[in-house]
């Protein structure tokens, strides 16, 4: 097995232990319903966790993107950020993040942090599903001058963010797309035939809607 292969079981192990998978009906960030959530939040409180799948984000930097490849790493309000600064001070990159909107007070700055003209960013996010944080996020660094051109995520929704971030000049990586953690857990007997179902069914339906 290949360290990523390695990486999807303990992820998926993780999602069950924790309690992050949950089925039910949720209304998403992107405004869309969906009949399972990843809260990803939650797993900073799972300190040994939170460790290894940090470590997993790294890896998947270190051979998608290159360490050379940027020279800051932002993260995304609010579940990103926990993930994108701890990686950061991991592999010695300065960090900062977007704002979704300015501040009314202070300097009312979109970007936290230094960020000069010409800097590389690599934008760091827990899960992707259309791709408009992500998307957001670049266009307000791009905005600074900053330089933009891949996003990291552990799981992909796979509800058309790979394409909407090719669309703005943004490669997407990610550990695995949603279809496969299911997968991995359906043959697990951890979820169930309907629950499988209804995750393959939420993704060709709104691939098929865009």
């Amino acid at each position: 097995m290949s360290w990523k292969d390695d990486a999807r079981l303990y992820v998926c192990e993780v999602l069950t232990r924790t309690g992050a998978l949950q089925f039910g009906a949720f209304k998403l960030t992107s405004g869309r319903f969906s009949p399972y959530y990843v809260d990803l939040r939650l797993l900073p409180s799972f300190p040994t966790a939170f460790r290894k799948i940090c470590e997993t984000y790294r890896n998947l930097i270190r051979e998608g993107v290159g360490l050379d490849a940027f020279e800051r790493i932002a993260g995304i309000p609010t579940a990103g950020l926990a993930f994108a600064s701890v990686i950061a001070y991991n592999m010695r990159k300065p960090f900062l993040y977007t704002r979704k909107e300015a501040k009314a007070h202070g300097r009312e700055r979109m970007v936290e942090g230094v960020l000069s003209p010409g800097d590389r960013v690599l934008i760091v996010d827990d899960i992707v599903t259309t791709g408009k944080s992500i998307v957001q996020a670049a266009t307000v660094l791009r905005s600074e001058g900053a330089t933009v051109e891949d996003a990291v995520v552990l799981i992909d929704r796979e509800e058309g963010a790979g394409p909407a971030l090719k669309a703005e000049g943004l490669r997407l990586h990610f550990l695995m797309g949603i279809r496969d953690a299911a997968e991995i857990l359906h043959n697990r007997g951890v979820v169930q035939d309907e629950q499988y179902s209804a995750v393959v069914k939420q993704v060709k339906r709104q691939q098929a809607t865009g």
